[in-house]
């Protein structure tokens, strides 16, 4: 692993203060986001798996726990509370008899349809409301930068 006074040599200083700044500012950002909205009670492992769930598709217990990175013990303990809340439904795997499949159900959508727009609704009056047109033009094209990273 390089350390960061390897990496400081080797990459120019203005591109190891930009990490850290977006690095900083992404989790401000992640943090605000979260709290924009009400969580029901979830825990953020508990939205973290309900979100994955809905972007990857039906999964086993066993997959989500390997994919969250938790026992599978840890793992069936949120599916149960998602379960219990009507977030999440279980079905026979069509494939394996033996297995279930957990899918967000339509309470589930909703919930995280809601996140999604309090979220969009709190930065966009953010901007509004604290950034002259000028600076959100500049925002969007900072963002249309951040962006390429993704596709490397």
């Amino acid at each position: 692993m390089v350390g960061m006074t390897e990496i400081d040599s080797v990459v120019s200083e203005s591109a190891v203060r930009a990490a850290r700044e977006v690095r900083v500012v992404v989790g401000r950002l992640r943090r605000r986001f979260r709290e924009t909205y009400d969580t029901e009670g979830l825990t953020p492992s508990q939205t973290s798996v309900l979100s994955r769930i809905s972007k990857e598709g039906p999964a086993s217990t066993s997959d989500l726990a390997a994919a969250e990175r938790v026992r599978p013990q840890s793992m069936a303990a949120t599916l149960a509370v998602l379960v219990e809340r009507g977030l999440v439904q279980r079905r026979p795997d069509p494939g394996d008899g033996r297995r279930q499949l957990l899918s967000v159900s339509e309470a589930g959508q909703v919930y995280l349809e809601d996140k999604r727009r309090a979220g969009e609704e709190w930065l966009a009056r953010s901007l509004q409301d604290h950034y002259t047109e000028d600076e959100r033009q500049t925002v969007i094209e900072a963002l249309a930068l951040l962006d390429r990273l993704t596709r490397q």
